[in-house]
């Protein structure tokens, strides 16, 4: 079985509850213990399962460690950056966008999942690329996209529309994941994260806004 794999053809109802009950067992230790300090005889206690129900699952601490983070990271992307190509009112598409994403961006336990991918990146680069490509770049793939028939439109002027996307994350997130990530104060309040995805509004259509 390849690592990570779930039993599929012929797969008991109740299967895919029992992967997301070693799921959320194994985030709680991960999150509690770091990659290194966690063991998998810990996360099938968390779990509620048996070791050997847990390697029926997951054949390694380094195959349920990569579940968790694409599963972090996927369902973020496919609940935030969903779009409607027809909706031309763009600046409310961007802010829509800019405030669920700070929202999403800002919650402790989504900070504790990215401190804890960064700090196994240099032993396993492998999560760090996984990670990346389950979240950030599917977003970017996303909102590129929306972005792309507003330009065949001429409501936009973007010669690179990924390039674009990935300013108006960055945008949105000026100052504030760097300050969260290193704990330099509490979490962001509402009336910061409007006023951030407010700028980047602006900034964003200041600079790819049909007239430039």
């Amino acid at each position: 079985m390849a690592q990570g794999a779930v039993l599929e053809r012929g797969q008991a109802p109740h299967e895919g509850d029992k992967r997301r009950q070693i799921l959320d067992g194994a985030r709680t230790v991960f999150l509690s213990a770091g990659y290194d300090g966690a063991s998998m005889g810990e996360i099938a206690r968390a779990a509620g399962v048996s070791k050997g129900t847990l390697y029926v699952y997951f054949d390694s601490k380094e195959a349920l460690f990569e579940a968790l983070i694409v599963q972090e990271k996927a369902s973020l992307a496919e609940t935030l950056f969903t779009f409607d190509p027809n909706d031309t009112d763009i600046p409310a598409v961007l802010t829509r966008l800019g405030m669920s994403f700070l929202a999403e961006m800002s919650q402790p336990r989504h900070i504790s999942v990215h401190r804890m991918v960064i700090g196994v990146c240099e032993k396993f680069p492998h999560f760090g690329q996984v990670y990346y490509e389950a979240g950030p770049a599917r977003g970017v793939s996303r909102l590129a996209a929306y972005l792309d028939v507003q330009v065949q439109a001429g409501r936009l002027r973007i010669a690179d529309t990924t390039l674009a996307a990935q300013h108006f994350l960055h945008l949105c997130l000026a100052g504030l994941l760097t300050r969260m990530l290193f704990a330099a104060g509490g979490e962001a309040s509402e009336a910061r994260m409007q006023v951030q995805t407010a700028e980047a509004v602006r900034v964003f259509l200041a600079g790819y806004g049909p007239g430039h």
